[in-house]
This record gives structure tokens, C-alpha cells and sequence, in this order.
């Protein structure tokens, strides 16, 4: 699998179905494996986070999550096929689980929301086995159960909606205490697939404006919105050098 370099993190070169097909050889390995969706925001927390950095660049599969990841590939002159956003791709790969009677595990997002939307995902994905949920409420003391509740439902999928980076830390912290699931960090997809956040509409992703559309409904991420254009300069700074 050919990767690119964004900043000093790797990405790999794929597009949808490439990402999905690629998971589902993770998954056919039966051993522990990272999945991290990187977006421009992510990328700028790792300059300032070697840890972050580390986690990246260890992953099994590094996906263009955000137009900004994307756009700058092409401007560093080896471009990515498209955004692989992870909200998209868990729903792909919701899909293949119930063609092949794989099942998944929820965890994540506050009481309650990770069930419902595993609710929601067998209303849209027929056939589709849930393995367990449980929130991302919880403290260093109760992981070890957490990751026990994990390993006895046999999921071969574990998606994981922390919000990064607390998710990707949490998977590569125990990736080896978890048995032969491929863990992908979602960040806030449970919300939304719950129906609790409203995701932007097709044509602003497409435009590249969802992050317009998440400031808007939610205003407090203007502070994280900053890493934007310290997004944008950063790229073009490496370009010209």
C-alpha cells in the first residue's frame, strides 16, 4: 500500500473502496490493528505532540479524513484519490460486516448514545450482529473491564468515537490487551448516527465546507477551528522549501 508524507505523517493512498478493502484484510489478519482518520486538525496536533506523532505514524491504516489533508497532498505534488471520511467509512464497513456475519462493538460517546446508534445502524444494515456498546464514560480504573467486555463479545470491529486524539491514544495504548479486532477511532460519529448532531450536508462536504457548517452549529469549536489556517500556512511553508 503506497503511502504519502503530510507534514512528516504518513497517509495512505486510497480511496473508498480501497480503504473498506483494505480494512477488510486487516480484519482477515485475526490480530489487533489501528485505524486513524487524520484530518488537517489531527496533523497539527501532532507537530506539537510526538506521542500523537508516534501513534500516527505506527497505525495500520492512515486515511485522508478531511479535504485539508487532501488538498495538501496536491499541493506537495502527490495527490491523494479523495477524502476517505470516517463517518463514510464506517458505514462501508458496517456494510461488509453483516455480508460477512462479522460483528462489531460500539464504544464511545455519552451513556446512551453509543447503543442507540448501534440501533440505528441494524435498522439501516440488515443482518448487521452488534456485539456490545458502551460509552466512553469511564476512568483509568474501570478500562481493564472495559477492554474484557470488548474481548468476550468476540467483535472482529471496534470503533472507537472519543474524539481525537483521546481515541487514537486509547487504541494504541491497548492495542495489545484487546484479541483480533481492528480498532478505528470515529470520532463523533455515534452522535450522528444516533441522530443527535446534524451532519453537514452532501454538497458542503463535497465543497469542503464542513467545517463551516460544524462552526456554525456548534460555535465553541472556533478555538479548534484555529488550526485551520496554521493548517494551510504550514503546508505551504514545507512547499516552497
Amino acid at each position: 500500500m503506497e503511502r504519502v508524507s503530510i507534514l512528516g505523517l504518513p497517509v495512505d493512498k486510497v480511496d473508498m473502496p480501497e480503504a473498506v478493502s483494505r480494512v477488510e484484510e486487516l480484519v482477515a489478519r485475526d490480530r489487533t490493528c489501528q485505524v486513524v482518520t487524520l484530518n488537517s486538525e489531527i496533523a497539527m496536533m501532532a507537530q506539537e505532540d510526538a506521542e500523537l506523532r508516534d501513534v500516527i505514524c505506527e497505525a495500520d491504516l492512515v486515511v485522508p479524513d478531511g479535504v485539508g489533508v487532501v488538498w495538501a497532498s496536491r499541493v506537495l505534488g502527490f495527490p491523494l484519490p479523495q477524502r476517505v471520511a470516517g463517518f463514510d467509512l464506517m458505514q462501508e464497513l458496517l456494510i461488509c460486516a453483516a455480508k460477512n456475519n462479522r460483528s462489531v462493538f460500539f464504544l464511545g460517546a455519552e451513556p446512551g448514545v453509543a447503543q442507540e446508534a448501534a440501533e440505528c445502524a441494524k435498522r439501516r444494515v440488515p443482518g448487521l450482529i452488534v456485539a456490545g456498546t458502551r460509552d466512553g464514560f469511564f476512568d483509568e480504573g474501570e478500562e481493564s473491564a472495559v477492554i474484557d467486555e470488548v474481548n468476550l463479545s468476540g467483535a472482529r470491529l471496534l470503533f472507537v468515537g472519543m474524539g481525537a486524539p483521546r481515541q487514537d491514544f486509547w487504541i494504541a495504548r491497548n492495542k495489545t490487551r484487546i484479541k483480533g479486532a481492528v480498532c478505528i477511532g470515529v470520532g463523533g460519529s455515534f452522535d450522528v448516527l444516533a441522530g443527535k448532531v446534524k451532519r453537514a450536508p452532501d454538497w458542503m462536504g463535497q465543497c469542503g465546507l464542513e467545517w463551516l457548517y460544524r462552526l456554525v452549529c456548534q460555535p465553541s469549536r472556533f478555538v479548534r477551528m484555529l488550526a485551520l489556517p496554521r493548517f494551510v500556512i504550514r503546508v505551504l511553508r514545507e512547499k516552497l522549501t
